[in-house]
């Protein structure tokens, strides 16, 4: 019997008293309990930020990247054991800015992985600079003038690129969390979910009170393209949440002649000898 328990890290988290992260801690930790996978069964890699020291707190396979290249990392470890649950976790500065061109590629691919952005709107860590996801005109330690570029819509990106899984959720509901990551991890393909993680410390226009007047759950059709990227757009007094895009597709591990025929940990090591490097000189 697997129980939420089992994930606990011995590391206790060291988040901001009220900060998303817990929720989505204790989201993840839920989610992998009641789809009765192992911790030996699952791994989570991270890049850099507040958000990315969550391998340190969870009793998982860990591994803590640097900034930006976690989804390369992530990609490696499916490729080599595809029976490893392999989750990816990180923040909006994290995944959007340093790491977007891995975000593209990593989606249109479609490698069967989870990967959860932790969105809090401002870089947390390094006290408050604004974040590709803060609004247009707001005030922070980067733009005291106003910030002047437009938001990236993390959505219609993800829709773009050719992710087959893609869900908002928000920390301050944390059933509804749980749930949607339990529908990312069944997913096969690349499944992506934006949280709304509110920074208690550095976004004080964000908030969770933000949020829980804005944020619904509308019923859609997940298998229809169009009017899931048109539901991604909608922004302001009224904000979705939820499961938007969800269709199946071949993952890049199904398509990959040396994969498909075997995981590369079950492949031979071939020893190269010196006859064998002659044929590159």
């Amino acid at each position: 019997m697997v129980t939420i328990a089992d994930y606990r890290g011995k590391v206790k988290p060291d988040w901001c008293p009220g900060c998303g992260n817990f929720a989505q801690l204790s989201a993840i930790s839920g989610a992998l309990a009641d789809l009765k996978i192992e911790p030996k069964d699952a791994v989570v890699v991270s890049g850099i930020g507040c958000s990315s020291n969550l391998p340190e707190f969870i009793n998982l396979y860990g591994f803590h990247g640097i900034h930006g290249r976690s989804l390369p990392v992530a990609s490696a470890i499916k490729w080599a054991n595809p029976k490893l649950n392999v989750i990816c976790y990180g923040g909006d500065g994290d995944g959007f800015f340093e790491g977007t061109q891995h975000f593209f590629h990593t989606a249109k691919r479609n490698v069967d992985i989870t990967y959860i952005v932790s969105d809090n709107q401002i870089f947390g860590l390094t006290t408050g600079q604004a974040s590709p996801t803060s609004q247009l005109g707001m005030v922070t330690k980067s733009t005291p003038d106003g910030n002047i570029e437009k938001p990236l819509n993390p959505l219609t990106f993800a829709l773009t690129a050719g992710a087959t899984f893609v869900a908002r959720a928000f920390s301050g509901d944390a059933l509804h969390l749980k749930e949607v990551i339990k529908k990312g991890i069944q997913h096969k393909g690349f499944s992506f979910i934006d949280v709304f993680s509110p920074c208690v410390t550095y976004n004080k226009i964000n908030t969770y009170d933000f949020f829980r007047k804005r944020v619904y759950k509308p019923e859609t059709d997940t298998k229809d393209f169009t009017k899931a990227y048109a539901l991604a757009q909608e922004w302001g007094d009224r904000i979705p949440i939820g499961i938007f895009y969800d269709v199946q597709d071949k993952s890049y591990e199904d398509m990959s002649p040396i994969i498909a025929s075997k995981p590369l940990i079950d492949q031979p090591i071939v020893q190269l000898k010196p006859e064998h490097l002659a044929e590159f000189l």
